[in-house]
């Protein structure tokens, strides 16, 4: 159980999904003062702060930081009730990552990345003449990754956490029992994707509306998820990799031509890795390194762009957003080529953060006119805004800091609802190359480096970062957004940092 020592926290909040979801995004304060505000620099509080992408998983953050949890707790609790309320990025059946700054200034990362099961091969999504079998690793049984996010959970709980694991459980265990009223905007995702969940399930789960359409205003519960809570808050992982849940979990697998096995679930274990870190212009950042493509790329971004006056060109100006585009074409062009799990594939991160490499890298950059395409490594940013994935940030009282980022890749991931166990399984296969130069959902190419091996974690995209100035936490940042992870935590650094918002 971890314990700091108390100290007073100035945070400001660099909100990134404010560019992807603003009217959904959600902040809790714990007031202890009348000086919470909000100022073209962020929102300042003297206390603590939640913010997630659900009012209601953000109130149960708050009820555990005010009656003295820490942030780890409330991240425990955060998540949970995300895998209720929030049911197409929040989970307990994808997995994520966790970027963390204690009090006293050590900072670290925890990887909880699904991972390929022990059957997957690295042509199993391509047909008898080498091509792509189109959807296979979108949508059923098939696209599913070993899941690692309650396992992530527990390894947090276990090294930071104070209080009990079953007492942070049981808010999204009593969500889950006695529901909650939809939203419109959730009320239309239900409705949006009822064709899926009756094509991929064998049983009608709850989100399926056999009478019509789901409307704003209804209530809907998950009992089979609530048991599953229950049963996870009195075990622990044991509860969701072994037991009953287990069997749940092999056999839905086992229906529809998936291959995670037993031996996948208890084999699963989450990674703490050494963070990126990197400055610029005075702040140090803290980011995720691979299986996360975010924290190389981002510290390629920033100092790419500390070679310029950023804020001498103006905001969003044509040269500004000129100078923005050319970057991230050269940073995806590395992430395409030289990135993958480190547990398989070596990465040279080192080389890739390097300023001198960073700087010839973008020697060629012209401010007048764009880079003809051939003269880059194939790398595409697709356009596209996404809230497959959810993130939330939390500080506590003592000045612990904790970024996490989680999916089930694709909304609702696989489409695939565990029978008896009542919850949604990822899409993550997908986020593999599964073939060199063919393009994910979200528009992102690879070659062998993030080639499907069994056992190994797919390259991610997912950005979770803090940020310090001068020694005090500065920002806590994270947004949705699939392929736009990394350019959308780069733009909002750029424009906090050279701009000054």
């Amino acid at each position: 159980m971890y314990h700091s020592p108390k100290q007073p926290v100035l945070a400001i909040f660099a909100l990134v999904a404010l560019m992807f979801a603003a009217p959904f995004l959600h902040i809790q304060y714990l007031h202890v003062s009348h000086h919470w505000r909000f100022a073209p620099k962020g929102v300042y509080g003297e206390k603590a702060m939640v913010v997630s992408a659900h009012r209601l998983a953000s109130e149960v953050g708050r009820d555990v930081l005010a009656r003295g949890g820490n942030a780890f707790d409330a991240a425990v609790a955060v998540n949970f009730a995300l895998a209720v309320v929030y049911q197409q990025a929040g989970n307990i059946g994808g997995g994520g990552f966790m970027v963390y700054r204690l009090a006293n200034g050590d900072v670290g990362t925890l990887d909880f990345r699904e991972r390929a099961p022990f059957a997957a091969s690295r042509d199993m999504y391509l047909d008898e003449t080498g091509e792509v079998i189109s959807g296979l690793s979108l949508k059923g049984h098939l696209a599913v990754g070993v899941p690692g996010a309650v396992a992530g959970m527990a390894a947090l709980h276990e090294k930071f956490g104070s209080e009990p694991w079953d007492v942070l459980l049981r808010p999204a265990i009593t969500l889950a029992q006695g529901g909650f009223i939809l939203t419109e905007k959730a009320a239309r995702e239900f409705n949006r994707f009822q064709k899926d969940f009756a094509e991929q399930n064998r049983f009608a789960p709850p989100v399926l509306k056999t009478d019509g359409k789901w409307r704003e205003g209804e209530r809907i519960k998950f009992p089979a998820l609530a048991r599953t809570l229950a049963t996870i808050g009195a075990q622990g992982r044991a509860g969701f990799y072994e037991g009953w849940v287990a069997d749940a979990l092999v056999d839905e697998m086992a229906s529809g031509g998936g291959l995670i096995t037993h031996q996948d679930l208890t084999a699963y274990t989450p990674v703490w890795r050494e963070p990126i870190r990197f400055t610029y212009r005075g702040h140090q950042i803290v980011s995720m390194p691979p299986p996360s493509s975010g924290g190389v790329a981002l510290a390629q971004l920033l100092q790419g762009a500390e070679a310029y006056d950023m804020a001498a060109l103006g905001h969003n100006s044509a040269a500004h957003i000129h100078l923005m585009t050319e970057l991230q074409r050269r940073t995806y062009a590395d992430r395409a080529t030289h990135l993958g799990d480190m547990d398989f594939v070596a990465v040279d991160l080192d080389a890739l953060t390097d300023r001198t490499y960073i700087n010839a890298r973008n020697a060629d950059i012209s401010l007048d006119k764009k880079t003809p395409s051939e003269q880059i490594k194939p790398g595409y940013v697709a356009a596209m805004e996404s809230i497959e994935t959810t993130h939330f940030s939390i500080v506590d009282a003592e000045g612990n800091a904790v970024a996490i980022t989680v999916t089930l890749n694709g909304m609702y991931g696989a489409k695939v609802v565990v029978k008896g166990a009542g919850f949604f399984l990822n899409n993550e296969m997908d986020d593999f190359a599964i073939k060199p130069g063919h393009a994910n959902q979200f528009g992102l190419v690879g070659d062998s480096k993030n080639a499907i091996a069994p056992g190994k974690r797919m390259l991610s995209s997912m950005t979770p970062s803090i940020v310090i100035k001068d020694g005090k936490l500065k920002a806590v940042v994270g947004t949705p957004g699939g392929a736009t992870i990394i350019t959308s935590v780069f733009q909002v650094l750029s424009n906090m940092i050279d701009f000054e918002m």
